[in-house]
Formats: C-alpha cells, structure tokens, sequence
C-alpha cells in the first residue's frame, strides 16, 4: 500500500490520485454495464437483427476505441487535462441519461406488438435510429476525454513530489489503477447484466446512470485536490494543424528537378528553376 510522503505542495498527492482511481472506477462501471448486453436490448426493442446490431456495436466500440486519440490531442495542445475530463464526464453522462429515456418514452423505440397480430411494424424509424446513435455517439465523444487523461492527470499529481518516492508511488497508482478499473468492468458485466435481464432495461440503464452521476461528484469535489499542470506550449515547432495547413496551401507547387542536389531549392522562383 502506498504512504503519503513529506509534501510542501498542498496540492496533489495520495488525496487527489484516490479521486481520480474513483472517477475511472465509475466511469468503466457506466460504460461496461450499458455495452456488455446492449445486443439484447436493440434486438428486443429495436427490431433489429443480430448482425445490424452487433455492427453498431463495433463501430460504437471502435469510435471509443479511437476518440481517447483525439482527446489526448486536445488535452496536450488546447485545452488541458482536466478540462478534457471534465468535459468526457458530463458528455458521458448526457449520453447516458438519454439513452436510459429510451427505456421510458415508448416512442423512442419500437413498440411491442400483440401475439398474432397482422398489422404490427417491428422496424425502427429513422428519428429513433438516429436517437440512438446520438446517444451512442455521446457516450464514446465522453469515454475518450476521461480515459485519454486519466493516468496522465494522475502522473500530473506526483510532478512536484519527493524524488526519492517519486517513482514508486507512481507505480503503486498504476498498478492500483489497473486492478480497480477491471474489478469496475467484472462488476459492471456480471451483476449489472443481471440487473437488466431480472428487473427490466429501466432500471438495468438507471444503475449505470445513478453510478456516474457520483462521477461528476468526485471531480467537483476533488478539485482543491487535484494539481493541474500548466499545458506546455509548443517551442521551436509547428503543431500539427499548422503542418497540415501549410501542406494544403504548397500542393500545387513543382518540383524543377529529381536531382537531390536541387530539391533544396524546391519554392516558387528560386534559383535553381529560374536556371532550368
């Protein structure tokens, strides 16, 4: 177990890495227990066959997968660590909550029909689909800016620590970190599944709600713990927006010769053209 060591920063330390580990307990809590049977819940209410269903589940996992990318770009360029995660908890949240609605407006999804009946339509509109995959969407725009940053902000903590200690209570948070969040998705994919099939998608979607709500909690409430670091500006060069930019407005411009020799001399009316 990791002790605290000698601190002169008021900031930071064991206190806010305990608020971070519980933030991302809950949010894969959330995340797992709403994904692990949502092929039940769109085959059921939705109408849909299995393989429509599980390709919207790969590309909401892969859209999860791939927005942590984005959300670490951000953080480290624009916005900050902190802010990301502040902004990936009430973007999960919103996602979540209106996806919970699904299961209490029956006109968000397909409406049951009668045994036997010759006029029921099992197929989801276009306005519902596109509700769904909003809510989706929201969820994996929130997933990746909480996971991009968590172990980072984390590291953020111990910047100013002791160095003697630095490096274990680092790897004391990583290890804690890791075995916390399985235990949170174990739990999400075995009692909360359980949940959903014994008392109904209502409060099967309502638990990972209720459980990232706290979410929220823990980072307003550990904010005169938490120690941001001041995001580092780029120094000497160009961010990757700038390459791409600058790349886009020079596409058109020729090269005079293949001689390695010349190619330095590539811009518009430089020399070694004008001579060709």
């Amino acid at each position: 177990m990791i002790t605290e060591p000698l601190l002169s920063n008021p900031k930071g330390g064991i206190t806010a890495l305990l608020f971070i580990i519980a933030n991302e307990a809950l949010e894969r809590l959330a995340s797992f227990g709403l994904s692990t049977n949502m092929i039940m819940y769109l085959t059921r209410e939705y109408g849909m066959d299995a393989a429509s269903g599980a390709q919207i589940l790969f590309l909401y996992s892969a859209a999860g997968n791939f927005m942590p990318i984005i959300g670490a770009f951000l953080a480290d360029t624009y916005v900050g660590r902190y802010p990301m995660i502040g902004f990936g908890c009430i973007t999960s949240l919103l996602g979540m909550v209106l996806l919970w609605l699904t299961t209490i407006i029956p006109e968000a999804r397909v409406p049951s029909c009668a045994q036997f009946s010759s006029t029921c339509n099992n197929e989801a509109t276009t306005p519902q689909l596109l509700f769904l995959y909003f809510c989706l969407a929201l969820m994996s725009i929130g997933a990746g800016g909480i996971r991009s940053c968590s172990l980072a902000f984390g590291a953020d903590q111990l910047r100013k620590r002791d160095s003697l200690k630095y490096a274990g209570i680092l790897e004391s948070f990583f290890s804690w970190y890791y075995v916390i969040s399985s235990a949170s998705v174990f739990i999400s994919m075995t009692c909360l599944v359980y949940i959903q099939d014994a008392l109904g998608w209502k409060v099967g979607f309502g638990v990972p709600c209720g459980s990232h709500d706290p979410l929220n909690s823990f980072l307003l409430l550990g904010f005169s713990h938490l120690c941001q670091a001041p995001r580092p500006r780029p120094t000497g060069s160009p961010d990757l927006l700038e390459v791409l930019v600058a790349s886009f407005r020079k596409r058109r411009i020729g090269l005079c010769s293949q001689n390695p020799d010349e190619l330095y001399h590539h811009g518009k009316g430089s020399a070694a053209c004008r001579a060709k």
